[in-house]
């Protein structure tokens, strides 16, 4: 009785449970790659900010190198 119960456990576990997981993972896995709508309007949200605040950026360092060229050279 209990060589039976170790068997069905030990395929069980060497050819159910392999491909249970396998499929498991893989489905959470490629759902996980989908973007949403959310995610994609955030994304294109997020994108703006960098842009406009590299434009800052490049602004300011403008200005910067006017006023006092030198302060890029300084520590």
């Amino acid at each position: 009785m209990i060589h039976e119960i170790m068997v069905v456990m030990i395929v069980f576990m060497v050819v159910v449970m392999p491909i249970w997981l396998f499929l498991h993972y893989g489905a959470r896995f490629r759902q996980s790659k989908v973007l949403t709508a959310d995610s994609e309007r955030t994304l294109s949200e997020l994108s703006d900010t960098a842009d406009r605040l590299q434009t800052r950026i490049d602004n300011l360092e403008r200005l910067l190198d006017a006023a006092a060229p030198e302060w890029r050279t300084r520590p």
